[in-house]
């Protein structure tokens, strides 16, 4: 018998929406869940799709970054010379393709009377992230397996992480999208979501890999996978993306081990199972007319350094003197940040602001495993333009971030000894959809 197989190549329509959510609107698109339940479908459908994306950027002084500068997180400190000059001020400038995508998307058969259907896509981001030795390289980016019933919806694989709402996302150009006052992780998951009438439910159990945790041995996933217990999450949304107010919560739980053993001052070694739980919450909100789309949300972040944010744990002061086992607190973090866009004709607009603080601990602290500690706070404004013909768009985004640096109080905050750092990005791109 004769399978037979169809190939249809698919073209977004909107080329400049946020690339980092890649293809998923037209993976979405196969969806068969409305055929009737145990009837397969009558060919197997392929959609391949991608595109080329060409950056060229020019920052105002160093930033904090990953992938030669691609992602711009925030500006450096000051560093002075013996002559009272700012070593990390001066202008920065490069030209990447490394955004570029390739990615096929397939329904498949009826399982246990769920539609079935898979998407995997990869980049050339590469996969070390010390000193960029492969970058260029083949990158997985997302791959995963639907079965989708009637109102249930049960994904397997690697996907954005559900803090990273995926249809709550910013429409930056910038890869980084909105980091680091927007949540930015794409982890290995099971994930279910039910709908009921206008609300969805979603509860989800996810690893570390690409975006993990730090501790005393560096960044890894290691800390995640020996607490024995996987990231925990549960969402609620009310709405569809194409309602005109559509929202949603969520609550999101972490559990690390940041070291299997603690050496007290004789050298001798203790198994330990100290470790450092953390919970964060989501609130996000869209508001969509014709003209106008408006998407908004709020986050409280403990250990966050896994989402592209600020913040991760400390060691506490004490300690048991007897086995040198160390005891942990969380750094907090709250975040907020809006994202407008409008169309006209062939051209969209819109603008990015931002704002996150650094809280602290909320107690004496000594090492810090984080990311900004000596941070205070950053805000960020960034607005854009780009224009549309066919396939072909050109995006023009302006990017100015300042942050408070100081010097960490003990607690985990800084103080206002410091002051405010700026960088203004510049960023053209071209990208091409097939």
């Amino acid at each position: 018998m004769m399978m037979a197989v169809g190939l249809s190549f698919a073209l977004p329509t909107n080329v400049h929406a946020n690339p980092a959510l890649g293809s998923a609107a037209i993976q979405d698109s196969l969806s068969t869940s409305k055929l009737p339940q145990g009837v397969a479908p009558k060919e197997k459908v392929f959609v391949f799709t991608g595109f080329i994306k060409y950056d060229l950027f020019a920052d105002t002084r160093q930033v904090v970054n990953a992938r030669e500068g691609l992602v711009s997180i925030y500006p450096e400190s000051r560093d002075y010379d013996a002559d009272g000059r700012d070593i990390n001020r001066g202008l920065n400038v490069n030209m990447l393709s490394i955004h570029s995508r390739l990615g096929v998307s397939a329904n498949g058969p009826i399982v246990f009377n769920a539609q079935t259907s898979g998407l995997v896509e990869a980049d050339f981001y590469g996969n070390a992230n010390s000193h960029f030795s492969d970058l260029n390289g083949l990158r997985l980016f997302n791959a995963y397996i639907d079965f989708r019933w009637q109102a249930t919806e049960l994904r397997v694989g690697q996907d954005w992480h559900p803090m990273s709402v995926r249809e709550f996302f910013p429409n930056t150009v910038s890869f980084s999208a909105g980091a680091p006052f927007h949540p930015m992780s794409r982890n290995p998951q099971v994930r279910i979501r039910h709908t009921a009438g206008g609300f969805s439910i979603t509860g989800a159990v996810l690893s570390q890999r690409d975006f993990t945790s730090t501790g005393p041995d560096g960044p890894g996933s290691h800390y995640l996978r020996h607490a024995g217990l996987p990231n925990i999450h549960l969402q609620l949304q009310y709405g569809r993306d194409t309602a005109i107010l559509s929202g949603g919560a969520g609550i999101d739980h972490k559990r690390l081990i940041p070291a299997r053993f603690t050496v007290n001052a004789a050298g001798e070694r203790f198994k330990s199972n100290r470790s450092v739980s953390s919970v964060s919450l989501i609130g996000f909100m869209k508001v969509k007319t014709d003209r106008l789309a408006l998407t908004a949300q709020g986050v409280y972040a403990q250990n966050g350094y896994d989402l592209l944010m600020l913040g991760g744990y400390a060691e506490k002061l004490t300690t048991d003197n007897f086995t040198g086992e160390k005891r942990y607190a969380n750094l907090h973090v709250v975040s907020l940040w809006a994202d407008a866009a409008t169309e006209m004709g062939g051209f969209q607009f819109g603008a990015f602001l931002g704002y996150t603080k650094n809280l602290g601990a909320g107690e004496a602290i000594g090492a810090t495993y984080s990311r900004g500690e000596n941070i205070g706070w950053i805000y960020r404004a960034s607005p854009r333009i780009s224009y549309t013909v066919g396939a072909v768009g050109v995006a023009l985004e302006g990017e100015y971030t300042v942050a408070g640096y100081g010097t960490p109080n003990g607690q985990g905050k800084a103080d206002r000894s410091g002051s405010p750092v700026a960088n203004f990005r510049s960023l053209v791109s071209v990208k091409y959809v097939f």
